[in-house]
């Protein structure tokens, strides 16, 4: 029974190492910044994919400005 409750208490503790480990990243330097300011890094990629998924979203919509608040559609999804 104590070894169990010790093999218990090792994985508890090593569940908590690697859980506080992802805590531990860097913060972004000021010089790095301008990685991430570059288009090919924003989340909604390039102009051209962007209007060309939106203009599917309202097609199958069937609404015109489909993919911002207050569009219209069946409702159906």
């Amino acid at each position: 029974m104590k070894t169990r409750n010790l093999i218990r208490t090792v994985l508890a503790l090593c569940a908590t190492v690697a859980g506080l480990s992802g805590c531990a990243l860097p913060a972004v330097q000021p010089w790095e910044k301008g990685q991430l300011a570059r288009p090919d890094m924003l989340i909604q990629g390039d102009g051209l994919a962007t209007r060309f998924n939106e203009h599917i979203y309202a097609s199958k919509e069937a609404a015109s400005g489909g993919s911002a608040v207050g569009g219209g559609g069946c409702g159906c999804n």
